[in-house]
Parts: C-alpha cells; structure tokens; sequence
C-alpha cells in the first residue's frame, strides 16, 4: 500500500496546458499517467472555472431576487441532483439498473448539467473510492487528508483531473460517452445559456414575474450549481464522520437522515458501502430514498428498466446488526445507570414482601385433601416466567 501524496500548497504555472484542459479535459502532454503520479496540489488555473462558479453568486446583489429566481434555483438542485444520484452514482458508477445506448446518452446529457465534469470521470473516481475507502489512496478520504481536502481540495487538484479509462472499460467503449466526458464543459455551458434564456423568455411574455435572463443566471445556474456541488461533496466528507454504523464494511461509511434529505438517500452510504448493487440505498421503507422513488418511477416510461434489489441475506444481515445494537445500547443504558436505578433497590424488596405474603397465607390457610395429580403445560413460562403471549415475529421490510 502506496502512503499518500504530500499536499502542496504552490501555485502551477503549466498556463497553456491548463487553459488547453477547459476545452480538453483529456489533454494531458506528459501523459495521464505522469500527472497522477504528482503530489497533491492546487491547480489555480485548472480550476478557475471552478472559483468563478462560486464567486458568480455575489452577483445575486446586482440583479436582485424574485420569487420566481428562487423556486427556479431550488427545483434544478434537486433535479440536478437525482442526476447525480440516480445516474452519475447509480447508474455509471455501479450499474444498478439497465438502460438502451439512447437511454444511456440521455442519461449523460442529464447528467453533465451537475456541472460535476463527465459521467466517466464521475464512475471512475468513485469505484476507485470503493475499492480504496479510507485507506492512503482514497482521494477524498476525510481519515486520511482530512475534513476540508475531503470536501473540496481533492477536486481541484492536478493529479485528480485525468480519467482512468482502463478502469471503465465497460463505458470507455462507447465513442459518445467517451467524447462527452473529453469535453465535459460543453453540456453545462449550453445548460447555462439555456437558464439565462429561460429567464429573458420570462421577461418578454411574462413580466409580472420580476424577472429576467440575468437574474435567473444567477439563481438557477450559479447558487444553484454552488449548493449543489456542496451537498454532494457531503457524502464524501460528512458521510464518513457523521451517523451510525449498521455493518461492518472495513471502513467508516455511516447512515445519516441528514444527509439522506440533502443528498436525496445518498446519506444511507453505509448501507451502500456493504452493498453496492441495489439500486435503493434506503434498506427499509422508513430509510427515505427519494432517488429510488424517482428511479422507480422513471422505470414505468421504459426508459430504465431492471432495478437491482437488496438481496434477502443483506437484508437478514442488517436484522441481526440492528438486533445486536439494540442490545448494546441497552447494556450500555443498564451500566450507565444500574448502581444508582432506584428499581434495582425497589423491585427486590417488593419481591421479597410478596414471597413472605404469600408462604404466611398458606400456612394460616388450612389444606384440602389432594385430589388427582394435574400437569401443566410450562412451555409458556420456561421463558419468561408468565403466560403472556408471545410478541409477533419482527418484520423486515
């Protein structure tokens, strides 16, 4: 196992090259190989577009808000974000569903409006991920590089840019995805030009509204996006801090409700860490998977089809894992609390009075003449000691 890299804090001055990669992602002159060999490092000029998505919401105090700008921005994150979950993660990165070639590139097209570079990229980066987590060459490990390289330092370093393609061969051999990945600032600038036209559309048949192209830039492509990027960025540095373990998966991945909100069910990531190919990430019905839900529907137009279950073992498994924590937490709570539980002293004396209560009454009592031995049935109380019927068995799903 290789120690990671150091992280540098310098600036690169590999001007052409760099400017070369807003165009080319796939430009790399020394070869993909020499590049991710590098140190960890900060690109400034790789990553200016990147700087410039989030400077780009100040300008949200020069065009102003209206309702229209703000309701714009909130349903294209989550829009864009079940594009993310449901088809960047689900989907390229661990083919949990099935689709047509058409199908696939629709999938893609969807996908790079995310403005979270190429489908390939996004898949390759994130099977390197699973077959590395927490480990020195996990890339956005928060264990390993800590909480903020975890959250965003990883992405705007060199080494990180190129994709591996001979770890995706199963996408690498369709040209399109392929050239769509290459050139991944295409969708996204089309996409952006699109929610500024939207907005001047508003203005023009619309004004009441009280908005404009500008302002529905900002709001809908620039905070959107920014937010956007955000609460993805949370299952990579959040999603491994924050939460409870169910399974033992070798690593640190946690189930939050939080981030299952944020993320859309992409917070249930331990459930995912033990089993990758289901295409829900919420086990039970009471985990909420609002990528599932949506993926579930989208499979009743036919563009998806064959969604991936959670097998009946894993399931299995996470009731005896559930059982044995609820166990733990109650061992814990007797600890925390037994020397001093004011029941520990009471219920043994009581107990004590009513056996004294009891053997007195017999003896006072005059005994009748036995009759016929009776046997009982005592297989009600060899466990608990009463006749109290047994609890219906727990359900699982």
């Amino acid at each position: 196992m290789s120690s990671p890299k150091p992280k540098r804090t310098t600036f690169s001055f590999r001007t052409p090259a760099a400017l070369l990669q807003w165009i080319d992602s796939d430009y790399t002159p020394d070869g993909p190989e020499k590049m991710r060999d590098e140190p960890d490092r900060v690109d400034w000029i790789r990553c200016l577009p990147f700087l410039i998505l989030h400077l780009g919401c100040l300008a949200a105090f020069w065009v102003g808000v209206s309702p229209v700008a703000v309701w714009t921005a909130v349903a294209l994150y989550f829009v864009r974000m079940f594009a993310v979950t449901g088809i960047y993660h689900r989907y390229f990165s661990h083919k949990t569903y099935s689709t047509s070639r058409v199908g696939q590139f629709l999938l893609a097209l969807w996908g790079g409006t995310t403005v979270q570079r190429g489908a390939l990229w996004w898949a390759y980066h994130h099977r390197h991920h699973h077959q590395h987590s927490d480990e020195p060459e996990d890339a956005h490990s928060p264990h390993v590089h800590g909480f903020w390289w975890s959250h965003i330092g990883w992405i705007t370093s060199r080494r990180n840019f190129p994709t591996d393609y001979s770890t995706i061969k199963d996408l690498a051999k369709f040209p399109e995805l392929v050239w769509l990945n290459r050139f991944d600032t295409v969708v996204p600038v089309v996409f952006a030009f699109a929610v500024f036209g939207f907005g001047a559309l508003l203005e023009a048949h619309a004004p009441g509204l009280g908005t404009n192209g500008w302002q529905m830039l900002v709001w809908g492509f620039f905070i959107s996006t920014t937010f956007l990027f955000h609460g993805t960025a949370c299952i990579n540095s959040m999603a491994h801090l924050m939460g409870r373990r169910r399974f033992d998966t070798g690593d640190d991945s946690r189930n939050s409700f939080i981030l299952a909100l944020i993320c859309l069910g992409e917070g249930w990531h331990n459930n995912h860490h033990r089993y990758q190919s289901a295409t829900r990430n919420g086990f039970y019905w009471w985990e909420i998977d609002l990528t599932y839900y949506g993926l579930k529907a989208l499979s009743w137009t036919r563009l998806i089809w064959g969604l991936k279950p959670v097998p009946k073992s894993i399931m299995e498994e996470a009731a005896r894992a559930d059982h044995l924590a609820s166990i733990a937490a109650a061992q814990h709570a007797a600890l925390a609390h037994g020397e001093y539980s004011s029941l520990k002293k009471v219920v043994p004396a009581a107990a004590a009075i009513a056996v004294a209560t009891a053997a007195a009454s017999q003896m006072l009592i005059p005994k009748k003449a036995e009759g016929p031995a009776m046997h009982k049935d005592l297989s009600a109380q060899t466990e608990h000691g009463s006749k109290a019927k047994p609890n219906p068995p727990t359900r699982i799903f």
